[in-house]
């Protein structure tokens, strides 16, 4: 029987991607899958191979960093070759390592405390964890912006960008126009445009899975393990939730992977959901942990502080031991989302009635005889 949690969470990418993940669970089983000149990757030894052994084309169209320098002009993290990316990563590191989630932890801790209110009433857990993620994108990259208008910023250009490589039934006319336009829209609330990718990042990937990975949290009743560690639980609930399920790619030369051949151009689609097991309620593969953060020079540089934001987030609700209420997924999110995740502390034992006051019986009045007639 599967499980409430995974059930629950599968809803969430059929309502966001129908037809694309339609076609990856029909074709799971396959460890690499060509298409055309589209080649689908699932299993976790192929997946690890491209990322650390076949040169990829961070410009390519239909890739993330495509379609970002397309509408933001370029020089960015995801779009930047060599050197010039290497260095933009080492910069990220402070920002993003355990110093700068320490430093940030009090402001997430302010948020959370401001929100949850003790939960002393069913609480939407999405607008907290929104501004949580606007004020991580606002000290990433400097901005004095509000931080819940700088996520919605956020959200909507990487909605927008996001159908311009995702496969869809039908053709979406206008769609470049609102994609450049949303674009625009988030770098004007940036002091650097260079950010916009760091943003889209830092917002949208804590959006797909903080509350996601609270909801599984109370649907499996897992509070007990969050009490005891709750970095632990973060790590295995970010495995089974895979915030960023596919990474689009696309090969900048000839490759060999598992005995399947990868032609130079080819647009590679690299299954992070699978490649992390996260069908799996415990994984069997060694590398399925780290699938959903990526490998080698291709490595999330935001994993650490996604695994902070979570714990801290389960830390604040496992005293509570909250239950879900409703869950709403959001079909028009880039990442597999929730529109709202209504939690609640479980509802006090009601008081037993109060026993009336003993009094002592009144004694019967005896019956007077009947009137003669």
């Amino acid at each position: 029987m599967t499980p409430t949690g995974r059930r629950a969470d599968r809803a969430v990418y059929l309502r966001s991607h129908p037809l694309l993940f339609a076609l990856l669970a029909a074709t799971r089983h396959r460890p690499v899958l060509r298409i055309g000149r589209t080649v689908l990757v699932h299993h976790p030894d192929a997946y690890r191979e491209v990322l650390t052994r076949v040169p990829l084309d961070r410009t390519a169209e239909h890739t993330t960093g495509g379609t970002a320098a397309r509408l933001t002009g370029g020089n960015l993290l995801f779009d930047q070759q060599g050197a010039e990316h290497r260095s933009a990563r080492r910069e990220l590191a402070a920002l993003l390592g355990p110093a700068g989630a320490a430093a940030l932890e009090p402001d997430w801790q302010r948020i959370l405390d401001r929100h949850l209110a003790g939960l002393t009433a069913p609480v939407d857990l999405v607008p907290a964890v929104r501004e949580l993620a606007g004020a991580t994108a606002a000290a990433l990259t400097g901005s004095d912006a509000d931080p819940v208008r700088l996520a919605r910023a956020a959200e909507r250009a990487a909605a927008a960008t996001a159908r311009a490589h995702l496969p869809a039934l039908l053709p979406r006319p206008g769609g470049a126009r609102r994609a450049r336009a949303a674009a625009e829209r988030l770098r004007l609330l940036l002091p650097d445009p260079r950010d916009a990718m760091l943003a889209v990042a830092a917002v949208n990937t804590t959006l797909a899975a903080l509350p996601r990975a609270a909801a599984w949290c109370a649907r499996e009743q897992l509070w007990d393990r969050a009490r005891e560690d709750a970095p632990a639980l973060a790590a295995e609930l970010l495995r089974r939730t895979a915030a960023s399920p596919v990474l689009p790619r696309a090969a900048a030369a000839d490759a060999t992977v598992l005995g399947h051949r990868i032609r130079r151009g080819d647009r590679l689609l690299l299954v992070a959901r699978h490649a992390a097991e996260a069908h799996r309620d415990a994984p069997a593969h060694p590398h399925a942990v780290r699938a959903p953060f990526g490998f080698g020079p291709h490595t999330c540089p935001g994993a650490g502080l996604a695994r902070a934001q979570l714990a801290l987030l389960l830390g604040t609700l496992a005293p509570h031991a909250p239950r879900v209420l409703r869950t709403a997924p959001h079909p028009g999110s880039a990442l597999p989302s929730y529109r709202s995740c209504v939690l609640a502390a479980p509802a006090a034992k009601a008081p037993a009635p109060a026993r009336p006051a003993t009094t002592r019986p009144v004694p019967a009045r005896p019956e007077e005889p009947p009137c003669p007639r």
